[in-house]
């Protein structure tokens, strides 16, 4: 039976299932099932002269491996070529784009330091799958040292379309370092198609039945794997008499009736300011909602390092601040607004205690925090989910109502019509959507990703 070795940039702590998220439970359950390595950064820096030794931690089939890297690696790796290069390109903000050679230069080289660190740890067997936009490079280095494995890729936020990609000097490189993975998995159809596109009009490429395109003297398997959550156990967070005793909490504490939420990580590709204004805009068209509705929006703080979040931080706290008081009264605060990271199982009772949950992102890969909001709700009385039609989660959650989140006043409408839904109405919405997520769960995610990369070996998956 062969292993698993998932590559990421970092390391999910394991021992801390239901905080690290669904994806960590997914992958860490295929890899106690059959065994094998979860590889990364251990988030620690080291000094440039100290050697990047591999720190072993084993329990039962499981063993993490984990480096440090060096303050320069950090800069220019991550900071740099991923987070001010990559990670504004793939979400359609060209205009935050800061490409330097020396954040190419330290990302070809951490990559290389990754594969040269990992190389070791391998059986000739063994099935690797690795993570995210940080890695995109990774097979090409694992390939130079020799890695004959089966290595597949896959793209947690949006493929950009060939217009944009192009804005990296680099483009080319990257596209041609996909090639050496086995199998590239996006989110989307629309990012296959942005993929393709690239492909067939500036790598001279083909696009073959089966998934399959060759370029670059490769042919490899090119699909969308939308990523889903752990259904049942974010429902059943949701269901606790601790999560009933919060949302009873949450209604005891205001004068409201009705409660619309909000979570996302702050960055701007959450459309927040747009999110805001909004919500203004609602107030504005309906004052007959005024204390008796309220906006909770938490975002938790992401990659302070970089100029554009401070700056998304600052205008957010002056739009909060000048809703509040515009309508605010002593007994009513309009948009209460978290600056903090919450745990699971408390998100999960806000959700559930909230009849509206917006997501309105201005680009986004998937968007799990949709489906989360799905899999909280009762059944017999749900809320209603505003989504944005540019987040991946639209192509399948065709139910719920969906936004062009550049557009103020749909969303302030789509607030109204959310609140006003008759309750049948929202009963039919939810039984679709539940479906949807059931039906495309992680767990039929992560099968369905490995099936295709092992070639048929389902043992592999388990």
């Amino acid at each position: 039976m062969s292993r698993l070795i998932i590559v990421s940039n970092r390391v999910a702590d394991l021992e801390a299932q239901v905080q690290s998220g669904g994806l960590a439970v997914a992958l860490g359950d295929a890899l106690r099932t059959v065994g094998g390595i979860w590889f990364g950064w251990d988030g620690k820096l080291a000094g440039e002269s100290e050697p990047a030794t591999v720190s072993l931690n084993v329990n039962g089939a499981v063993t993490t491996a984990t480096i440090p890297m060096t303050e320069r690696d950090y800069e220019e790796y991550y900071l740099g070529f991923a987070n001010k290069v990559l990670w504004p390109v793939c979400h359609y903000r060209l205009d935050l784009v800061q490409f330097e050679p020396a954040y190419f230069e330290g990302y070809k080289r951490v990559n290389r330091a990754f594969a040269k660190a990992l190389a070791p740890l391998l059986a000739p067997d063994d099935i690797i799958w690795a993570h995210d936009y940080h890695l995109i490079s990774f097979a090409s280095e694992l390939r130079a040292l020799g890695a004959k494995q089966r290595i597949g890729f896959f793209l947690h936020i949006p493929f950009p379309p060939p217009e944009l990609l192009q804005a990296i000097p680099t483009h080319e490189w990257l596209v041609e370092a996909l090639f050496q993975f086995d199998v590239i998995g996006f989110q989307t159809e629309n990012d296959v198609s942005n993929f393709h596109r690239f492909i067939e009009n500036h790598a001279h490429g083909e696009i073959l039945d089966g998934g399959r395109v060759r370029a670059y003297g490769r042919t490899v398997i090119a699909r969308a794997f939308p990523i889903g959550i752990d259904v049942d156990e974010f429902a059943n967070a949701a269901q606790t008499a601790e999560a009933a005793s919060q949302i009873e909490r949450l209604n005891r504490r205001t004068v409201v009736r009705s409660h619309i939420i909000g979570v996302d990580r702050l960055d701007y590709t959450k459309g927040l300011p747009e999110r805001f204004k909004a919500f203004r805009k609602f107030l504005e068209m309906h004052p007959e909602h005024w204390k008796a509705v309220t906006l909770m929006q938490i975002a938790p703080p992401t990659r302070i390092e970089v100029e554009a979040y401070a700056n998304i931080r600052e205008e957010l706290e002056g739009l909060s601040g000048a809703i509040n008081g515009e309508f605010g009264d002593f007994d009513w605060t309009p948009l209460r607004y978290v600056h903090r990271a919450m745990p699971r199982d408390t998100l999960a009772a806000l959700f559930r205690g909230s009849e509206v949950g917006l997501v309105t992102p201005l680009r986004d890969g998937m968007n799990l925090v949709a489906k989360e909001y799905v899999a909280a709700q009762d059944e017999e009385d749900p809320g209603v989910l505003v989504l944005s039609k540019f987040a991946g989660a639209a192509e399948e959650l065709e139910e719920a109502l969906i936004v062009n989140p550049y557009d103020i006043d749909d969303m302030a409408t789509a607030m109204q019509s959310a609140l006003r839904m008759p309750l049948e109405e929202r009963k039919e919405r939810h039984s679709a959507l539940i479906s949807r997520i059931r039906r495309h769960d992680v767990a039929y995610w992560r099968r369905s990703f490995l099936e295709v990369l092992a070639e048929g070996a389902p043992e592999v998956v388990a």
